[in-house]
């Protein structure tokens, strides 16, 4: 009875390690905000935006562990929807205006979520490291001139634990913030749209 006891408690202790080292996907509500203030430069010039994810794969990586391929990382359909809003206020902040698709004379200016990757180390049951990179691809057109930049972030993180969707998120927004204002620094980008 005592070795019975024994191996039910061994099997009790592995299911326990084993549903440890297992992590759930995450949906992360990411908001990236451009964090350089803007001065209003232009004199209310129209501009059409839009703003799109473009990426190849929703899924951003994942959060590793045992089972990596049931712990995907992505981000919630409503991001796409936060980016725009952050990137019309700053056409607004440089002093142009947003117009709807169609207006005669709009200058446009084209924001793609190009790249957005959460990378952690395949070897080992707990994520000990995370290696997040972020990309804008960014077009300006008049109707005479186009010009294109690509606007890209990255951070690594270490981690004696696996970080919680608040950690995450918070991570994954920090780079995201990083990427969406170097595309607003650029004055190639104002000089398109001032024409």
């Amino acid at each position: 009875m005592g070795i019975r006891k024994g191996l039910m408690a061994a099997l009790l202790m592995g299911s326990a390690l084993l549903v440890g080292c297992a992590h759930s996907p995450q949906q992360l509500n990411v908001q990236p905000q451009v964090q350089v203030p803007l001065n209003p430069v232009a004199s209310r010039q129209p501009v059409v935006v839009v703003v799109q994810d473009t990426r190849p794969s929703k899924v951003l990586g994942t959060r590793g562990g045992i089972y990596p391929e049931s712990s995907n990382i992505t981000i919630s359909e409503q991001s796409i929807g936060l980016i725009r809003q952050q990137v019309e206020g700053a056409v607004r902040q440089l002093g142009f205006s947003v117009v709807p698709e169609g207006t005669p004379n709009a200058n446009r200016l084209t924001v793609s979520l190009a790249e957005l990757r959460y990378q952690s180390p395949k070897d080992g049951a707990y994520v000990t490291q995370a290696d997040i990179s972020a990309a804008f691809v960014a077009e300006a057109r008049s109707s005479s001139q186009q010009y294109q930049g690509r606007y890209g972030a990255s951070a690594q993180h270490r981690f004696g634990y696996a970080p919680n969707q608040a950690t995450n998120t918070r991570l994954v927004t920090e780079v995201m913030n990083d990427a969406l204002t170097r595309v607003f620094k650029d004055p190639a980008i104002v000089q398109i749209l001032q024409r």
